[in-house]
């Protein structure tokens, strides 16, 4: 990871403005080649489920077209130094603040040719209590442009909006959409290695993959406390800690 990047306020400021950041080519180029080496590896164990449960559909993965694939470091280890590293944590006490969990982290994969779009969502859209928002680093791990399917966000100014709302469900995708209005967003026109900071509360899609390559990026999402479900005591997804009072604690 890159140990001596730091965010300047400018950035910092940007994030309390609009809710995210733009941070190109930060990612140490083999921690790049791990991350592609584990996102092959990711795809061929979901395939592998997928056919042993006779299914081509598994809530919004869709075989040979789009995967989104939640990759833990406790089946894939060489993962903890990416999640828990140098370069996450001086991106969090940026805009998370002093306490970090990691609360999901998946490969997002958009198949060349057939890649489907991904609707207009937060991805709070997709906790269904309210909650503190998360930070999301969105990796690229491909040179991300319109063609291939690259993240569109909206700014805060332009969402009109800084809480999560409800959000329906897409009939064929599953996909979650809470934005129905007609601005199409900031495409992230950027270099393999770069990184998208944004909150959960920002609105963001992606575009189809018109490409003859794969376009495959890794989202790695962190919670300031454990995400507990308030009407059930259930914690959502993961609750690893990585960070309290500004100190790793792993």
């Amino acid at each position: 990871m890159n140990s001596s990047f730091r965010l300047a306020e400018t950035q910092k400021q940007q994030f309390r403005d609009q809710g995210y950041i733009i941070l190109e080519q930060i990612i140490a180029e083999e921690d790049l080649e791990m991350l592609r080496r584990t996102c092959r590896d990711a795809i061929a164990e979901i395939e592998a489920r997928m056919d042993a449960a006779g299914e081509d559909v598994m809530g919004i993965t869709h075989r040979g077209r789009r995967y989104f694939i939640p990759t833990s470091f406790e089946t894939h280890p060489e993962l903890r130094r990416f999640y828990f590293g140098d370069l996450a944590q001086e991106l969090l006490l940026g805009t998370l603040g002093p306490n970090a969990w990691l609360f999901l982290a998946q490969f997002t994969v958009k198949c060349a040719h057939t890649g489907l779009k991904f609707a207009w969502h937060q991805d709070s859209g997709y906790v269904d209590f309210e909650h503190d928002p998360t930070i999301n680093l969105w990796c690229a791990l491909d040179d991300m442009n319109e063609e291939n399917g690259t993240l569109y966000l909206l700014p805060f100014s332009r969402s009109g909006t800084r809480v999560r709302v409800e959000h329906t469900t897409e009939t064929g995708t599953n996909d979650r959409v809470g934005y129905l209005g007609d601005d199409p967003g900031i495409p992230a026109i950027i270099p393999a290695g770069s990184i998208i900071v944004f909150s959960s509360v920002v609105f963001h899609r992606t575009g189809p993959n018109t490409t003859d390559q794969d376009r495959r990026a890794i989202t790695v999402e962190y919670s300031c406390k454990p995400m507990i479900n308030p009407s059930t005591g259930e914690q959502l997804l993961w609750a690893e800690p990585f960070l309290k009072d500004g100190r790793r604690v792993l």
